[in-house]
């Protein structure tokens, strides 16, 4: 994941969504992309503010808005992030304890996530990688289980007789006992 889709991600995809589990990737890359970008806009600012006071004047107090309008998905990233370590939303708040509130804060941040499922939804990163996905599902390899409904379709499958996996209806012939022989042995 690159920062540039990182941070559209959150803030484009994901604006103001408290709802589901981000992955530390998605978390980190987004601060990292939040703050070059906030670096770049205050050496900016710095150079307007050298060239004119009004000029620099007016780019920070737009600066200011950028930062208003990226507080939203910075919090709800965060909250996704506290959920994917499960943890409540609400845990954002044990950062107003002084001192020891942003150092827990951070630990969360940093904290993996749970593997697997949890309250708050799937595994990001089990459903990113695509091992919820049905071709990485275990197999039987002898067909004992019901032959499942192919290609995703909404029509039941149709019970043939069989459990051939291509559908096929015909049946296939009884097997043939062989003539009985005279053995001397029986």
């Amino acid at each position: 994941m690159e920062i540039k889709e990182a941070f559209l991600k959150v803030v484009r995809d994901n604006y103001a969504n408290f709802e589901g589990r981000a992955r530390r990737k998605e978390y980190w890359m987004f601060v990292l992309a939040v703050f070059v970008l906030f670096f770049a806009l205050g050496i900016v600012g710095g150079i307007l503010s050298v060239i004119s006071d009004t000029l620099g004047s007016l780019f920070y107090g737009i600066m200011g808005l950028a930062y208003l309008a990226i507080l939203v998905p910075a919090l709800a990233v965060t909250v996704r992030r506290l959920h994917d370590t499960n943890k409540s939303g609400w845990f954002i708040f044990v950062s107003l304890i002084p001192f020891v509130g942003g150092i827990y804060l951070f630990y969360l941040e940093i904290l993996e996530g749970d593997k697997g499922p949890n309250q708050y939804g799937p595994d990001p990163k089990a459903v990113e990688s695509g091992t919820n996905h049905p071709f990485n599902q275990p197999q039987d390899p002898f067909g004992s289980s019901q032959p499942n409904n192919s290609f995703g379709s909404s029509q039941p499958a149709q019970n043939t007789g069989n459990n051939d996996p291509f559908g096929n209806s015909q049946t296939p012939p009884a097997p043939s006992t062989p003539p009985a022989d005279k053995d001397p042995f029986a």
